[in-house]
């Protein structure tokens, strides 16, 4: 079942810098929310705490709450590996596993976790790929290396790998930026039909993009070179793009700046 995201006081250091400060929000189950602002504002290092994945960057920090459905996902007992297999990942570059085919790409993970019949991973398999609406375009050629596909249909199998072992959440860090415009739009229309079952999070520099994908929007800013990154404000889409509340999202969204 999706789950709701809920961040208080956060703020991010990597070792003595402070990346990102203070921020808070709600995000809810089953739908899209939307990450955007100019680069090195802190957009993709907020996305990567909602699964503990900037831990893997030496001298990563972190203060303040981020909860999943009341959960605390910084204390202490909470195993991290545990985290990020219910809030899952999609990079933004499409990275199948070179030496896998497009099926055992996909069920990866699931084996990880210790499931080794044949017939469940076929199942798994079979059901995540259609998720990822790419079943019928590669059901003939399972077993080809998963390199092997275009940009688009990379993309699409690493969203297959991430759903395959079911998470609540789904995490997309810019999953458009590499692809061409009817690729991403084959994302974008996936995107839509994911949060029929997952909470999605997406950072996107492309505004049209969050536009049209997005239930609500996040936009994040810079006070100034050096200083840590901020929420300036986050709400309905709609709202975000045709009434803002801050005169800097106004301002980011017209292209007055950034």
């Amino acid at each position: 079942m999706a789950k709701r995201i809920d961040v208080e006081d956060l703020n991010v250091y990597y070792s003595a810098f402070h990346a990102v400060e203070d921020v808070n929000m709600t995000i809810q189950p089953r739908s899209v929310t939307a990450f955007i602002g100019p680069s090195g504002c802190g957009k993709s290092t907020v996305l990567r705490t909602l699964n503990r994945m900037h831990e893997v960057i030496p001298g990563a920090t972190v203060q303040g709450s981020v909860q999943l459905d009341g959960v605390e996902l910084y204390n202490k007992s909470v195993d991290p590996v545990a985290v990020r297999r219910t809030v899952g990942m999609v990079f933004q570059r499409a990275n199948p596993f070179p030496s896998m085919s497009i099926r055992d790409n996909v069920v990866a993970g699931l084996k990880l976790n210790g499931i080794k019949k044949k017939s469940a991973l076929d199942d798994a398999c079979e059901q995540a790929l259609k998720g990822a609406n790419l079943w019928n375009e590669v059901k003939d050629r399972l077993g080809r290396a998963g390199s092997g596909l275009s940009g688009g249909q990379q993309q699409r199998l690493c969203i297959a790998r991430a759903i395959a072992v079911q998470p609540q959440v789904l995490l997309m860090d810019e999953p458009c930026s590499a692809l061409d415009p009817i690729s991403t739009l084959a994302i974008e229309d996936l995107i839509g039909e994911l949060k029929e079952e997952f909470t999605v999070v997406i950072v996107t520099h492309n505004m049209q993009q969050a536009a049209r994908v997005s239930d609500q929007t996040a936009f994040f800013n810079l006070a100034a070179t050096g200083k840590p990154g901020n929420l300036i404000e986050i709400g309905p889409t709609d709202k975000i793009f045709s009434n803002p509340d801050q005169k800097a999202t106004e301002d980011y969204i017209t292209g007055r700046f950034g």
